[in-house]
């Protein structure tokens, strides 16, 4: 859990960050293919599906892919461009709908 909240955070800093740089030179550092190969690489190579999607900052979608037989994610984001970037991946995915503990609560 704390992977997603750290992968969370890392795409809030990234739909902060101006765009200093060129698009292209972005998506090599940040892992990116165009998203039908994006798409067919995580459900045929990981056995992925979307788990869940959201609109972030310029436009950008941010999704989370998960395979329920082998409990890997993915965390991408999908540029106005169409460039699909892989920001975070990991094991242990749990499907969950939880109210978050009030502050001063551990968790």
């Amino acid at each position: 859990m704390k992977q997603i909240l750290a992968a969370a955070l890392t795409v809030s800093l990234f739909a902060t960050l101006p765009a200093a740089t060129p698009a292209q030179a972005q998506a090599q550092q940040l892992r990116c293919l165009e998203r039908e190969r994006a798409l067919d690489m995580l459900e045929n190579r990981f056995g992925e599906t979307r788990r869940s999607m959201g609109l972030a900052h310029s436009n950008a979608v941010v999704e989370v892919f998960a395979s329920s037989e082998t409990g890997n994610w993915t965390i991408t984001v999908t540029l106005a461009s169409g460039m699909t970037c892989l920001l975070a991946s990991g094991h242990g995915f749990e499907n969950m709908e939880a109210a978050l503990p009030s502050l001063g609560t551990p968790a």
